[in-house]
């Protein structure tokens, strides 16, 4: 047969080919490596994934403000972090470095695509046991020259790692980003409403996305520190918000688990969960529209990377939003399962969901029949009477995440109102509170921080108690319209008698009393 025949017969099989040339990447692939379409907690979240590889057991995401405009900002771990070596390595766009079974990355791409698609310089400062600090600068300017990488100045590495000696102290590595799109275009005067919300947010995403990590002790704190003042103007603790994290199922026998013999991959396990109806705990209500949660939750290697859906599977239906399904990915990679660059989304081939529909568990029960018992407890729940309690705007700055959950949990919220914030200023004497009606604040006389603290002055979040019981006295102050006076007299006479109390209270302090 001649050469033209053989390649006339083989065509629709495979494409000959008759040489080859290296192409490098052309400078302009700045603009796509900046617009990967992240969102800012899946950009945050996919930082401290390099963190969790690199075996810090505590993480620090920071803003930095300098009075009304938010300056940058940073995640800092106590990883292995990395050398002059290691961080050309990181640094390089396209570089593969090689991952164990059980890390987070996969790409090699995540650092810099996550910040760059954010903030217009990236740097990152690290320090091993055996190396000095180190650190390199990435723009999106220096990419478009020629993919040039600047050197951070040595001191200036040193005094940024002693800045934080109290996390990192003989290793660690600290990310950070500067001229954000998001905190550049924040009108005067913004500043703290957008805080407050992208820390919520912030908190949400990675509370759940991470929540096996957090359970299993791993540390991530959210932080807000003022320049100007040096001081810390907010601190939370993110707590696990599990998605199957219910006290008791929504139907005895449950969870369940219903193997599915999927193609290409084997046996794959799925541990179906019915919530109980109308439950408020935070891992059901907190983690977005309960109706686009219903369906599967898969892990790599424990890290969440997708919340709810149903892959094409069946729709989206309101009578499901109990029902969800944890999958964890297979440790071979396969062509079944595709995991987007972000971590939020697995795209799945039809053997994935042939494999679910013939799924059954240890007792011959399908999958679907799984989907009816899901129905039937929402149905029963929806035709059980309720007490329906009064919303509340929700707690902001200044409330432990603890007493922020609880309200979320205990009370529905009203919509589009900015969170109450709570704050210790300077007050007139004989004043123990009052109120910043416009700008949703409850405003304590800082004189008396001390007493609520055993003498010291405290934290952000401190005197939970007494921030708890003020928010739960004051919170029908917002978003009203007319002040009335009669209103306006119960503020004045609750404010004397707190303050009558808060005397007290330093008087009993000041003679040992208990």
């Amino acid at each position: 047969m001649s050469s033209s025949a053989s390649l006339r017969a083989s065509w629709q099989y495979e494409v000959p080919t008759s040489g080859s040339a290296h192409l490098p990447p052309d400078a302009g692939y700045a603009k796509a490596l900046t617009n990967q379409g992240y969102s800012f907690e899946a950009a945050v979240a996919d930082l401290i994934d390099n963190s969790i590889d690199a075996g810090a057991d505590s993480v620090v995401v920071h803003f930095l403000r300098d009075s009304d405009r938010i300056v940058s900002l940073l995640v800092l771990d106590n990883g292995r972090g990395m050398d002059a070596s290691g961080l050309d390595q990181a640094m390089t766009v396209g570089h593969q470095r090689e991952y164990g079974d059980d890390a987070l990355g996969m790409y090699g791409t995540g650092l810099k695509a996550a910040s760059l698609s954010h903030a217009k310089s990236l740097t990152v400062i690290s320090r091993t046991r055996r190396s000095a600090p180190a650190g390199r600068k990435l723009t999106a300017e220096g990419i478009e020259d020629g993919f040039r990488c600047d050197t951070v100045d040595q001191g200036f590495a040193q005094e940024q790692i002693d800045v934080y000696d109290g996390l990192i102290e003989w290793q660690g590595t600290i990310v950070r980003w500067d001229r954000v799109r998001a905190f550049e275009t924040i009108a005067p005067g913004q500043s703290e409403q957008f805080l407050s919300k992208a820390i919520s947010q912030l908190e949400q995403h990675l509370g759940l996305y991470l929540h096996r990590f957090l359970s299993r002790g791993i540390k991530v704190d959210i932080a807000v520190w003022d320049v100007s003042t040096g001081e810390e103007t907010d601190h939370i603790s993110v707590d696990a918000l599990d998605p199957f994290g219910y006290k008791l199922p929504g139907k005895a026998g449950y969870p369940k688990k219903i193997m599915a013999q999927v193609e290409g991959v084997g046996q794959v396990a799925l541990e179906a969960h019915i919530w109980p109806a109308k439950s408020n705990l935070a891992g059901f209500r907190q983690i977005g529209p309960v109706q686009q949660r219903q369906g599967f939750y898969f892990y790599r290697n424990d890290r969440l990377v997708q919340a709810g859906g149903w892959n094409n599977l069946r729709a989206i239906e309101g009578h499901l939003v109990l029902a969800r399904v944890a999958v964890d990915l297979p440790a071979v990679s396969s062509s079944v399962f595709s995991l987007t660059v972000k971590k939020d989304g697995v795209e799945v081939t039809p053997a994935f969901t042939i494999g679910v529909d013939e799924a059954r568990d240890s007792g011959g029960d399908s999958f679907h029949a799984f989907l009816a018992d899901a129905q039937v407890v929402y149905r029963e729940g929806a035709s059980r009477s309720v007490v329906e309690r009064q919303a509340v705007i929700e707690p902001g700055k200044g409330f432990d995440p603890m007493v922020k959950r609880a309200v979320r949990e205990e009370l529905p919220l009203k919509p589009g109102e900015d969170p109450i914030r709570i704050d210790w200023v300077t007050l007139p004497e004989g004043k123990f509170f009052d109120l910043d009606r416009e700008g949703n604040g409850i405003l304590l006389n800082k004189e008396f921080r001390e007493d609520f603290n055993d003498g010291r002055r405290g934290g952000a979040n401190d005197a939970p108690v007494t921030k708890t019981l003020l928010y739960l006295l004051l919170q029908d102050c917002f978003g009203l319209g007319r002040w009335e006076k009669k209103r306006a007299d119960r503020i004045d006479y609750w404010n004397a008698i707190l303050l009558a109390s808060v005397h007290a209270q330093r008087e009993r302090r000041s003679r040992n009393i208990p």
